[in-house]
């Protein structure tokens, strides 16, 4: 019959998830994630002036809140038919890049590290699983260091990303058409320096840690694969010169990369609390429904699906669709192509930072039609991120979000068929149940953030109706 084991709340990651897994003779045979938390943000969105939607999905998470921005900025300029001047397109790009490459650094050195190397006996560190440490003493002092070195450097990200958009996190910095700060000298100079340092630190010890902690761990090289099929969004659109994207979207089904339809993409409740349940929908009709009382449901979590597929998203993903980064699909792949795009996009935002011009232009002003709709997608850092909005009366009709963590964590589809992390998972050999360190180190490898997913909780478990107005 084996075990089931659950972990809840799942610890070091960005908001409340729990994960449920069977255990049979030492290797994981079933998993079922669930996101523990409601999160009412497009009901909240109903009705209002449509420019409100930037700032107010930026909170929908305080850690990426830039992504949120840049979908909803592009949303937004998609149903208005307005198109950013490149200063503001470079400013934007480069407020998102720097939340970027902090949400990276952290991630690993602040939620990954710990599950593979020993630190010090006390907080944060304590309580911890006791297990599978294998890094030399030597080794485990370096990369702690870091550890401390890495925090000094997401500081520095979020004073850029304030100095170039107003304040950090929830920038004021992105908006649709463009960017409300203009560059001048100082800005640039300074930007500059903190992403000199970045890449410094980047190429002389975030990459070698990753490769470090991957030859004591080679095991996990063949841990936590999934179902192999992934999706990425256009990454830093309109940054190239020629305003395309720095690598193009697609999805890999199967083994095959073609471009994104973004037509194909449903979401799936009947495993998740909300209603109707009249089969999968499309996120531009969709909607979002409370219902508490489903017998089947496990989770807070939609299960988006494309062309009825559970794909997985992230750096890893879009490696393989860009054709850069292909060793393998696995746990310690995710780290190595989260690092690898570090080192990428720092490089990017020294061009971009060189190719601001002080003195033109920042933004395009627009009106907000009668009726429009509009899609804005954005490559994460967590893996592709939607907004769609629906504009009735010049006020937000309806408003639909898709984030990378709801493709990862969802749960179950109407078909049966597991989310991302729940495939992940089966396979998984766990040497102690009471002390399960391998599900740890799967989980955390998609960077997960469920703070997407959920925001009200009451303390004594009641439950109580809240209108937003």
């Amino acid at each position: 019959m084996g075990e089931r084991v659950t972990i809840s709340p799942v610890t070091r990651l960005n908001g409340f998830w729990r994960i449920d897994v069977q255990i049979e003779n030492g290797v994981v045979r079933d998993a079922w994630s669930s996101g523990i938390f409601f999160r009412g943000f497009e009901l909240i969105l109903e009705g209002r002036e449509p420019r409100d939607a930037i700032y107010l999905t930026e909170r929908i998470c305080g850690i990426c809140s830039s992504a949120h921005g840049m979908a909803s900025s592009r949303a937004l300029e998609d149903a208005c038919g307005v198109e950013a001047p490149r200063n503001g397109v470079l400013m934007r790009s480069l407020i998102f890049a720097a939340d970027m490459l902090q949400n990276h650094i952290r991630h690993f050195y602040l939620l990954a590290v710990p599950d593979f190397v020993e630190g010090p006996d006390m907080p944060p560190f304590l309580p911890r699983y006791n297990v599978d440490f294998r890094l030399s003493k030597n080794a485990t002092e370096r990369i702690m260091a870091n550890y401390l070195e890495s925090l000094k450097l997401t500081r520095e990200f979020l004073e850029m990303q304030a100095n170039l958009g107003g304040k950090a996190p929830h920038t004021h910095g992105i908006l649709a058409g463009g960017a409300p700060v203009a560059p001048d000298a100082d800005k640039i100079r300074y930007s500059l320096s903190v992403v000199d340092r970045a890449r410094r630190f980047i190429m002389e010890k975030y990459i070698p840690d990753v490769y470090a902690i991957g030859e004591a761990y080679p095991d996990y090289y063949k841990i936590g694969r999934g179902h192999g099929n992934f999706l990425a969004y256009d990454q830093f659109p309109q940054a190239q010169p020629d305003g395309g994207p720095v690598h193009k979207g697609g999805v890999m089904i199967d083994g095959r990369v073609e471009g994104l339809d973004l037509e194909t993409i449903t979401e799936h409740v009947k495993f998740s609390w909300f209603s109707p349940e009249d089969g999968p929908r499309k996120p531009g009709v969709g909607s979002t429904h409370p219902d508490v009382r489903k017998v089947e449901a496990y989770s807070w979590v939609k299960a988006p699906r494309y062309n009825g597929r559970a794909v997985e998203t992230g750096p890893l993903a879009a490696q393989w669709i860009a054709r850069g980064y292909r060793r393998g699909i696995s746990v310690m792949d995710r780290h190595v192509a989260r690092a690898l795009m570090t080192k990428e996009v720092a490089e990017l935002m020294r061009e971009w930072l060189l190719s601001l011009e002080p003195g033109k232009p920042v933004f395009e002003s627009y009106d907000i039609p009668a009726e429009a709709e509009g899609v804005g997608t954005v490559d994460a850092f967590r893996g592709g991120l939607g907004h769609w909005v629906r504009i009735e009366g010049q006020r937000i009709a309806r408003y639909q979000i898709v984030t990378p963590s709801a493709w990862n964590c969802s749960p179950r589809d109407d078909s049966g068929q597991r989310g991302a992390v729940e495939e992940a998972l089966a396979g998984t050999p766990v040497e102690n149940p009471r002390a399960p360190v391998e599900v740890g180190r799967v989980i955390r490898s998609f960077d997960p953030c469920l703070a997407c997913a959920a925001h009200v909780i009451r303390d004594d478990g009641s439950s109580e109706d809240i209108r937003v107005s």
